[in-house]
């Protein structure tokens, strides 16, 4: 009687094990069809994260040589520059930086109780290295008010392919400045900010407005570069 019940229970087994593999094998198709629905459902829940680039977008900012459009130009002025194109920046904002820049001299001259013809504009350190050298001096192969604003109006960064990448090494220094490469590109080390402003407020030393004999300091924004340059990504030290 044993034997007999212990046979139909293994019979009994063997038929629920046939069911549940045959249950398995369709709920394995019903599983595949519906990972393959779930796929589809991912792919279209992916497709519909994708960025919108649908509008209008209109550009806001343009920075080569950070700080120039902003002791060059008023508010307005300001933000049609940030707006232009490159092809468009000289013609339309070289005279505006022009003015800009001898209005700081003559302001500067009335501060000092001078005349702005004694606080004018002096000719400055990139003479030789964007005209090529000419006699001895870079006063004597100017880069007048006109010809620097036209320069720096048009707000990118050259590049040359046969010089070092910087935005200026002055090399042998004050006065002759022999060996040095200007506005050939940028670089992290570079102190963009001091570097325009010597041009701008330098004059053929460089250190025409230096803070000395009561006159303003003018060729430095006195923050040093502390910034840890590193050969990975980012690059750069955290803010301080």
């Amino acid at each position: 009687m044993i034997f007999k019940n212990l046979k139909y229970g293994l019979l009994a087994m063997a038929t629920l094990a046939m069911v549940v593999s045959c249950d398995s094998d369709d709920n394995g198709m019903m599983d595949d069809d519906m990972m393959m629905d779930d796929d589809m459902m991912m792919d279209d829940d992916t497709m519909s994260m994708d960025p919108d680039f649908s509008g209008t977008y209109v550009q806001v900012d343009f920075m080569g040589r950070p700080g120039i459009n902003t002791v060059l130009s008023s508010s307005d002025v300001k933000d049609m520059h940030n707006q232009a194109i490159p092809a468009e920046m000289g013609a339309i904002f070289q005279p505006v930086f022009q003015n800009q820049l001898e209005a700081y001299h003559d302001a500067y001259a009335v501060a000092l109780g001078l005349t702005a013809e004694d606080v004018d504009f002096e000719p400055n350190i990139l003479g030789d290295i964007l005209n090529g050298p000419e006699n001895d001096g870079f006063t004597e192969n100017p880069v007048t008010a006109e010809v620097l604003t036209t320069v720096l109006a048009t707000d990118v960064l050259e590049v040359a392919p046969d010089a070092a990448t910087t935005y200026f090494n002055p090399g042998a220094g004050a006065p002759t400045y022999e060996g040095g490469i200007g506005l050939t590109g940028r670089t992290p080390q570079d102190d963009v900010i001091d570097v325009s402003l010597i041009l701008l407020f330098g004059g053929g030393n460089g250190a025409r407005f230096n803070g000395e004999n009561g006159l303003p300091q003018l060729v430095t924004d006195g923050v040093p570069l502390t910034a840890t340059i590193s050969s990975t990504f980012p690059y750069l030290s955290n803010p301080e």
